[in-house]
């Protein structure tokens, strides 16, 4: 996990100035939709998973009204339908890469991931062969200022709540749960009236594999060209993100 939520929170916070912006909206809208129409309804109150999407949605800063007309078209009959698929393959220096998309069309999707990995030196593999290299996780994202309690009197609200592992930036403690406790959490972060900057369950590397910063820039590339595409949500890797890799990016 060493650097990677780290270099999230770095993206995030330089995402929100460019074009980035348009893609998170999405994003969350995407999240939003099939939230109200697997997660049972348009009532955050009843909809547990709607009300983890539209916490995502403010996270990007996503205007209010745009929630709300997010809800009621999911909620009508000529809704979007979202098919939800995920593919596995290595880049280059034989980087793990697990993508899963959101689709209204599979096809274009499918054709568009592959098509990624060969251009970039990757190669796309069978459903299930990366299975075993990531662990399913759930992902708190906290802002600090939120965060009025004693630090530690907090940690140990959380580790109550089912945190098993913390990150701590400047402005920002991660916390990290496993995948069946991740409710538990969400159901104590509301207890404590902390609303998360993000959270979600994420696939986290068991182990990752550190390059020089030039062969990891041009992972790191590669991911971006993933994360660009309209139907992909997330982007899972092994690459070790390194404190020299992060400095190097920050820079550009």
């Amino acid at each position: 996990m060493a650097g990677h939520s780290k270099w999230a929170n770095i993206k995030h916070r330089k995402g929100a100035q460019d074009k980035k912006r348009a893609k998170q909206f999405t994003r969350a809208i995407k999240e939003i939709t099939v939230a109200v129409k697997e997660g049972g309804g348009p009532d955050p109150e009843a909809n547990p998973a709607l009300r983890n999407a539209i916490q995502n949605a403010k996270g990007v800063n996503m205007p209010k009204d745009t929630i709300e007309r997010a809800i009621k078209k999911a909620s009508g009959a000529d809704a979007d339908h979202y098919e939800t698929v995920t593919f596995e393959g290595y880049g280059p220096d034989g980087i793990a890469i697990f993508v899963e998309a959101t689709t209204d069309n599979t096809n274009r999707t499918v054709a568009s991931v592959r098509s990624i990995f060969s251009k970039n030196g990757g190669s796309l593999g069978t459903n299930g062969s990366l299975e075993f290299l990531f662990d399913k996780k759930g992902v708190f994202v906290l802002e600090k200022e939120q965060l009025q309690k004693d630090p530690e009197e907090l940690e140990l609200e959380l580790i109550e709540g089912g945190a098993s592992s913390f990150e701590k930036e400047e402005d920002y403690l991660t916390v990290y749960t496993e995948f069946n406790d991740f409710g538990m959490m969400s159901a104590k972060l509301e207890e404590l009236k902390i609303e998360p900057k993000n959270s979600e369950v994420q696939r986290i590397p068991l182990n990752t594999t550190e390059l020089p910063v030039e062969s990891a820039i041009k992972i790191l590339n590669l991911i971006e060209k993933f994360e660009d595409d309209d139907d992909v949500q997330n982007v899972y890797h092994s690459l070790e993100i390194t404190d020299e890799l992060i400095e190097k990016m920050e820079e550009d």
